[in-house]
């Protein structure tokens, strides 16, 4: 690597940093001058007509041009040589990936989704009588549930308005006959401001409105509302 970085430092020298030699040419005649001189400044021919510049030339403008010049192609060698080395010593990265940003409005899309999906619960949770509204339940809102759900025997609770169960129900009688209502009815009596519910493993006949965080026993929650 030093070795290849030597020889391309001499090659940017040698093709930048060293000016050419500069011929004498003929010399172009003043403005002013009526007389043709083709001979050099410098001629040593004894025979040739010196050329008279007149007051105003002054010898060392020539120097300060090339001067000029000479400084202009050296910095321009240094311009050129630091953006070699700099592609040289450059390190590429190609590891490197672009970061994706996620647009925000995904994240609310995501979020009104899941909303959507899981729907509105009744909190607390009620049960009532045939006269009870339905609805989603809660604490200014007392509603009865229509969506209930058993969590002990992963079963939806179904309710019968105006009915209440016979006491000869047990736990075998809803389990084999839920959720018929045609054989559910044999075991049901007519009872005018009463709603009957049950699932596979529970049941009760209810009258007032009754948040069912009183009841211990019951295992039922709200699934949820679709409204």
């Amino acid at each position: 690597m030093a070795e290849d970085l030597d020889e391309l430092l001499d090659e940017v020298e040698s093709k930048f940093c060293r000016p050419k030699s500069v011929s004498p040419g003929p010399l172009e005649r003043p403005p002013g001058r009526s007389s043709t001189v083709t001979c050099s400044r410098n001629s040593a021919d004894p025979e040739t007509e010196d050329y008279d510049y007149g007051e105003d030339y002054d010898e060392d403008d020539d120097d300060d041009d090339h001067d000029l010049r000479s400084t202009k192609i050296l910095l321009k060698a240094d311009d050129d040589l630091d953006g070699l080395i700099n592609e040289i010593f450059e390190e590429p990265c190609f590891d490197k990936k672009p970061v994706k940003l996620k647009p925000k409005s995904s994240n609310h899309t995501s979020v009104r989704t899941s909303i959507q999906v899981l729907g509105k619960r009744c909190s607390p949770v009620y049960v009532g009588g045939s006269s009870a509204p339905c609805g989603i339940g809660t604490n200014t809102s007392q509603r009865t549930c229509d969506q209930l759900r058993c969590t002990a025997c992963d079963f939806r609770v179904l309710s019968f308005d105006d009915y209440k169960w016979d006491k000869s129900c047990d736990y075998l009688f809803f389990r084999n006959n839920m959720p018929e209502f045609n054989k559910l009815k044999a075991k049901m009596t007519k009872r005018k401001g009463i709603r009957a519910y049950a699932c596979q493993c529970s049941w009760r006949d209810v009258e007032e409105l009754t948040d069912l965080r009183t009841d211990q026993q019951l295992r039922w929650v709200c699934g949820k509302h679709n409204e």
